[in-house]
């Protein structure tokens, strides 16, 4: 199946079933003509901002949400995952996507989309290094993060001392550090994990820690009317089988059965 057919199929789907956005947030969009994302780069399967390949699970999603508006999407770059939801707040851009986890400190300043991926942190190594699987051989290793992450906020709450936590990678570099050796360990969304170890056998996931969570799309909270025709779209995706097809399109035929065993209690 072609990238532009599964939103094809959404589309002619949900045709008529999102809301009209006759209020004033979604309709200042419309008027204007474009939805603009704020995206951070460094996670393609979600949101490629390179042009070349697949556009990415969010992109999709996104593009399909649009046509049915009749606008277009137009991304707009973020330096970096502490930046994100700040430029949100400065209003420049309508949505923040590309694999944003809905944590409780994102909350508290932003509203979030119905789930649209979900995901649950666990810790990941390489041979030869042993798994991790228990908090106390966590808080003793040399564990990668990304700084302003949902990774860096759960290894916090985890009580990982500060000085074993080496922030200073960028977005999807921390499969590479842990390749060269650099770290020992470190923290991913599950999503991401299912990639690592599709790229390199040698990956091993061990511990899950905190609760399970959901990828959305962020919004402001003078946007209502834009989350309710959002959430009501990513109602009917679920409900055609359209997602399902777009997991297994970007994280493989396993993907589903991965998310199942890590959603379980």
């Amino acid at each position: 199946m072609t990238p532009g057919l599964v939103v094809r199929l959404v589309v002619f789907t949900v045709a008529g079933s999102a809301l009209s956005g006759g209020a004033s947030d979604l309709a200042e969009i419309k008027q204007r003509g474009k939805l603009r994302v704020l995206v951070v780069d460094g996670s393609p399967q979600f949101f490629s901002l390179t042009g070349d390949g697949a556009p990415g699970f969010d992109r999709e999603i996104l593009d399909g949400f649009a046509r049915l508006q009749r606008i277009e999407v137009e991304v707009v770059r973020v330096a970096s995952w502490s930046a994100l939801i700040p430029a949100l707040l400065d209003k420049k851009g309508d949505l923040a996507a590309g694999g944003v986890t809905a944590t409780e400190g994102r909350r508290k300043l932003v509203d979030f989309s119905a789930e649209v991926f979900p995901t649950r942190m666990v810790v990941i190594t390489r041979k030869p290094h042993p798994r991790v699987e228990t908090l106390e051989q966590l808080r003793s290793a040399r564990v990668g993060s990304v700084k302003g992450t949902s990774m860096q906020e759960a290894l916090l709450a985890a009580k990982v001392p500060p000085a074993n936590i080496d922030d200073s990678f960028p977005s999807g570099g921390l499969p590479a550090a842990l390749r060269a050796g650099t770290i020992t360990a470190c923290l991913e969304g599950v999503e991401d994990a299912i990639l690592a170890q599709r790229k390199d056998p040698e990956i091993e996931t061990g511990l899950y820690l905190g609760p399970k969570q959901s990828l959305a799309f962020a919004a402001r909270r003078d946007q209502p009317e834009l989350l309710a025709a959002l959430n009501d779209y990513l109602d009917k995706l679920r409900k055609t089988g359209a997602w399902s097809r777009l997991v297994v399109k970007y994280f493989g035929e396993g993907a589903l059965e991965v998310l199942r065993k890590a959603q379980a209690p």
